[in-house]
């Protein structure tokens, strides 16, 4: 057999749409994944931080004496500390223009807290100690003296007149008053409308919770004037801009970021946080490594949380059904420092229109300071919750109007004829086949056999509901990615990347794109993306972008590494490099059998081949891209619910998923993505909320009090992957990391109001506990 049938074989196993396994699983089933908590450096201390007890007050003192003579300790560092050293506060790394076209209140954060602590959890000093338990007994004894103010935990609590100011740069404790949209044209719509469907929804607040608590270790190398973090992120280069320029006031090549194995993050870990500039500070003073790891109570408090949104929806239809206009009102909370607060904003934007033509759209949203800990992104960021608002309104309106839902959302999709699709959002859609997946899922749900299910239900004494829930996601934000690829002395290929895995399984891709277009073996590649050191941009992970921009990236690195073989093996068989043809792995001259294979030419130039000095010295290739934009995945979920009419628990019985991915590299992987994405979503349809009391307390602290969904939660799914190549990158590829949340929430809580309809429910808000809907089902409500 030769290398042509060899590269064949491969290929069915291990190319592009294969089920290939994670490069990566056989490490973390044997628990040899080195996660930063797995780090130990010589010599290290360790640190703990001392966090607010009170959600809003003056800071009117710090005693540390007593803390200080404890066994063990070597240094307790506060605001001043980092303030003599010249560090600085932590900034938003965006700035989302208000109303007025002024631009949003960004007042700054600082790493430990200065004058005022503002919410529960906010780190106030850091106790380093020889020993993890000799710190967190030191913390225990720092006394804060603090003069309690009163506090706000909600936007409607924060905006309201003579309400607690969190800010003095935020005036009436408003972040930012975003608007988009044509007002007059939305107005004229609702004023021309057939009816209206009017919905108040609240997207509940929720923690994130990934499985690898936050942690880090700083070090301070004096002899190079640099600083070394080792981290869980999504992405070293941002972690190591913003740090660096913001916080430790380097610049960038004084601080290297190193990443490992990252258990989790949904967005949460992307930001740079509080803990990390007293971590270096202290290395610094010290001499020596120090190390933190958070609990799992103190990262409920100071992990950036998810969601919280409330707002009111409305959709003006004609006497036909067909969409006049949508329109978006209401807040979003910032929590007391804001991050870029897209979720409540421009996100919601890109995203409310889903699936469906829609003429005109408006998106007002005020975003407020409170004495809670501060919200980012969590698993969509945004875009779950646009989608769940569309299809909420469009099974009201289909109540109200007495039209099916299906054939509503039908009279309403866009058309594959009408692509390229410019949507009032601002964004053109490239492809989509909406209507064939509604009927995909639908064919798979057996959704006309539910009667018969509904009966069985009924026998048994439960309620059951079936729920479809559309999505269209924008994914894939644009912006520069760094492409690497390197023949190793072991013969190995790392692929570099700035994107990062925390999870996803990245190297398994990235081998099988590479592996076809080069005609490499898939086992011979390694990933590196974890080393600021060695890349030179790097986006990292989020906005299920990697795949497109990654791969994208990769297939450009090979275009330029191709080239760069074709005239290093033109020299080694003595031909023109015009000549050169290259396929399978293997370099050959035109209309000849003379050729030599890129790892043959690999070996021949570790060997210390030489080469002419006016050509490539090498086949590794270091390139930036630039990257494709927007990609449009989209799809239909079909969930169907059983409600136990003596206790209200909820259960989801059934789960159809038909999704449009584009080209899909690893269908296994896609699952896998498919499958965390909707569990999440009906642990927040379900079961999960993050609750203030009045003195803005977090209520629920661990996992004691917070409901997470767990495996017997999960109920069985089917998947099934209709592709339209996406036409804005080269792989066809639509980002899908995400999309399970964004289908999950719209059709298990339609699927839930469709349950409870015989009661008269019309609408409930998330989360849906059995206390609450017991409530309904008993008329205590």
């Amino acid at each position: 057999m030769d290398s042509y049938d060899d590269t064949a074989l491969a290929l069915m196993k291990f190319g592009v749409g294969q089920p290939v396994p994670r490069k990566e699983d056989p490490t973390l089933l044997r628990g040899q994944g080195r996660y930063t908590d797995d780090i130990n450096l010589d010599g290290q201390a360790y640190a703990v931080m001392v966090r607010s007890p009170i959600a809003h007050g003056v800071l009117k003192g710090i005693d540390a004496e007593a803390a200080k003579k404890m066994p063990g300790v070597i240094a307790i560092y506060t605001h001043a500390d980092l303030d003599e050293a010249g560090f600085g506060p932590l900034k938003c790394a965006m700035n989302i223009p208000q109303r007025d076209g002024s631009p949003m209140k960004t007042p700054p954060r600082p790493s430990l807290a200065k004058g005022r602590v503002r919410y529960v959890g906010e780190a106030v000093a850091c106790v380093v100690a020889e020993t993890a338990v000799q710190a967190k007994d030191a913390a225990e004894a720092v006394a804060l003296d603090i003069e309690e103010l009163p506090a706000v935990s909600s936007p409607a609590e924060a905006l309201a007149p003579g309400a607690p100011q969190l800010h003095d740069e935020a005036p009436g404790n408003l972040a930012l008053d975003f608007h988009y949209g044509d007002a007059e044209a939305v107005k004229k719509a609702f004023a021309e409308a057939a009816h209206v469907t009017r919905l108040e929804i609240v997207s509940n607040r929720i923690v994130v919770n990934p499985m690898e608590p936050r942690s880090a270790i700083g070090s301070w190398d004096e002899a190079a004037g640099r600083y070394t973090l080792h981290v869980g992120c999504q992405g070293v280069m941002g972690i190591r801009g913003g740090l660096a320029r913001d916080v430790l006031n380097v610049t960038p090549d004084k601080l290297r970021v190193l990443t490992g194995n990252v258990g989790g993050s949904f967005g949460m870990k992307s930001q740079v946080y509080p803990e990390y500039g007293p971590l270096l500070l202290a290395a610094r003073r010290l001499g020596r490594p120090v190390k933190w790891t958070d609990e799992r109570s103190e990262s409920f408090l100071s992990d950036h949380h998810g969601r919280d949104h409330q707002r009111v929806a409305e959709l003006a239809l004609d006497r036909d059904g067909r969409f006049l206009a949508v329109r978006l009102t209401g807040t979003g909370n910032a929590g007391a420092y804001i991050y870029p607060p897209m979720p409540a904003t421009t996100n919601a934007v890109k995203n409310l229109i889903d699936v469906y033509a829609t003429p005109a759209m408006e998106v007002n949203s005020r975003v407020a300071f409170t004495n809670t800990t501060p919200i980012g992104a969590y698993r969509g960021a945004g875009r779950p919750e646009g989608n769940y608002y569309m299809e909420r309104l469009i099974d009201t309106a289909a109540r109200e109007m007495g039209i099916d839902r299906i054939e509503l959302r039908r009279r309403n999709h866009i058309a594959p004829s009408q692509m390229p699709y410019k949507a009032p959002s601002g964004m053109n859609y490239d492809s989509g086949e909406f209507a064939t997946l509604l009927d995909k899922a639908l064919d798979a749900a057996d959704w006309q056999g539910f009667e018969a299910r509904k009966q069985d239900s009924l026998s048994r004494g439960k309620l059951r509901g079936r729920g479809i829930g559309s999505y269209l996601e924008v994914t894939g934000p644009p912006a520069k990615e760094y492409g690497g690829i390197r023949f190793e002395a072991d013969g190995k290929i790392t692929m570099l990347s700035g994107t990062l895995d925390y999870g996803q399984g990245h190297a398994t891709p990235f081998a099988q794109v590479l592996g076809e277009q080069l005609g490499i073996p898939f086992e011979c590649f390694q990933l590196l993306q974890g080393d600021s050191d060695q890349l030179k941009v790097g986006g990292g992970t989020g906005g299920s972008k990697s795949a497109l921009v990654g791969s994208q990236a990769f297939l450009e690195a090979g275009d330029k590494l191709i080239e760069q073989g074709r005239q290093i093996a033109a020299h080694v068989l003595e031909a023109s490099a015009a000549d050169i043809e290259f396929a399978g792995g293997r370099f050959t001259i035109a209309g000849t059998d003379r050729g030599i294979g890129i790892l043959e030419l690999a070996d021949r130039l570790r060997a210390g081949l030489a080469l002419p000095p006016d050509g490539p010295q090498s086949l590794d290739v270091s390139h930036i891209s630039d990257n494709p934009p927007f990609s449009f995945p989209n799809g239909c979920h079909v969930a169907e619910v059983e409600i136990d009419r003596d206790t209200g628990v909820i259960e989801v019985v059934r789960y159809f998923m038909a999704n449009d991915f584009g080209t899909v590299i690893n269908p296994m992987l896609v699952a896998g993505q498919a499958h965390g994405g909707v569990m999440q979503g009906i642990g927040q349809a379900l079961m999960e909320r993050t609750v203030y009391d009045p003195q803005g307390q977090p209520v629920a602290g661990s996992f004691m009090d917070y409901a997470l969904p767990r495996a017997t939660d999960a109920p069985p799914m089917s998947i099934q992957n209709h592709s339209v190549p996406c036409k804005t990158n080269r792989l066809g590829v639509k980002g899908c990391g995400e999309a399970g949340c964004a289908g999950a929430l719209p059709s298990v809580m339609n699927a839930v109001v469709d349950a409870l309809s015989e009661f008269g429910v019309t609408h409930i808000d998330m989360p849906v506990t059995p206390e609450k809907v017991w409530r309904v089902l008993n008329g205590a409500v």
